[in-house]
């Protein structure tokens, strides 16, 4: 019996072992893979009007007796291609709907990337865009990347409108505020306009046991502020002008899309619900995104635009990974901070 649990034992750590070994290079060989499968992505475009004609459809027929089924089809067929006889030929808007759901390093930028490019391929001033964005921000080049896409739109001439169902705070207001106009569910985070910086220094605990760690850079301020050195004074000012910089590059951008804001009182760091930031004005309408789409089904033609990437068994553990560590980030960074608060 002894020689059973001990090969038990043994057994219990060789497949444990063999485990974390298979999940290390599944996540290597995602983060590998990416560059050379960059080219398996494709666009994927749906419309909104047949998806929700087919939804009212199969709820009306379902309501509907037996008997007078066949009439309602028939009719609604004979409706259908009377419409689409009378708008044969004519130039009609056209919306094109674009989701962004934002990391805290604005990974969805290399989808948003392309789904910009195909619809300013097709679109006219006539039509619009519309982009359903929730992110609670995260790093400053990642965000600044993601709204130089949507200022793409602006630039050909073409109507943007964002939607904020639930939060569009920092690095998302950053994006939003690009937009001709915003639009915000009554009770959506959005603001934030602030910079924060956190790092933990574990110089006090490694000089308790006398551990040294050498930082050496060539430049003075190379590095500023570091978790195992210790941090001088002149470096925590210099971190704290550059995050003032920032900030002020933050505000101005703001400025720049909102000009009827006022930028000292909003760029606090502070989040509101839309309905405040509506009377702010950060936001110009309280309104969810369905509810505007649904109104844009009845005169125009409206589509949404993904653009997907089918990834392989390794990638998608590298990405679940990733994605893990990504959550974990941000709820750890909205416990310290306000909600949504993290360009």
């Amino acid at each position: 019996m002894e020689f059973l649990a001990e090969y038990g034992l043994f057994l219990a750590k060789t497949i444990t072992f063999v485990v974390a070994f298979i999940l290390v290079v599944a996540v290597i060989v995602a983060v590998g893979a990416r560059g050379r499968k960059a080219d398996k992505g494709h666009l994927d475009v749906k419309s909104l009007n047949k998806q929700y004609d087919r939804m009212r459809d199969a709820l009306a027929d379902t309501l509907l007796p037996p008997d007078e089924r066949k009439l309602a089809l028939k009719a609604r067929r004979q409706r259908d291609k009377a419409r689409r006889k009378a708008d044969k030929g004519k130039p009609g808007k056209r919306v094109f709907v674009v989701n962004f759901h934002g990391d805290l390093r604005a990974s969805a930028t290399r989808a948003l990337r392309e789904e910009v490019t195909a619809v300013l391929a097709v679109a006219t001033p006539m039509d619009e865009v519309v982009v359903r964005l929730e992110s609670g921000g995260g790093m400053v080049h990642g965000y600044g990347l993601a709204a130089s896409q949507l200022d793409r739109v602006r630039k050909a001439g073409i109507p943007l409108t964002v939607c904020i169902d639930k939060v569009a705070a920092s690095g998302g207001y950053m994006m939003a505020c690009v937009a001709d106009r915003i639009l915000a569910a009554p009770f959506a985070f959005v603001g934030s306009i602030g910079v924060v910086a956190q790092l933990p220094n574990f110089h006090r605990l490694l000089k308790k046991h006398d551990v040294d760690y050498e930082v050496l850079t060539a430049g003075e301020f190379k590095r500023t502020l570091t978790v195992f050195g210790e941090n001088t004074e002149k470096g925590r000012e210099k971190f704290l002008e550059d995050l003032q910089e920032t900030h002020d590059l933050f505000k101005h951008f703001v400025q720049e899309h909102r000009p009827a804001v006022d930028i000292d009182a909003i760029a606090t760091g502070e989040v509101w619900l839309g309905t405040r930031a509506r009377e702010l004005g950060l936001v110009d309408e309280v309104m969810t995104s369905d509810e505007y789409i649904t109104a844009q089904l009845e005169s125009a033609a409206v589509f949404e635009v993904c653009y997907l990437v089918k990834k392989s068994l390794p990638e998608k553990v590298g990405f679940a990974a990733e994605e893990s560590v990504d959550g974990l980030a941000m709820r750890w960074l909205r416990r310290l901070s306000d909600p949504g608060q993290g360009l």
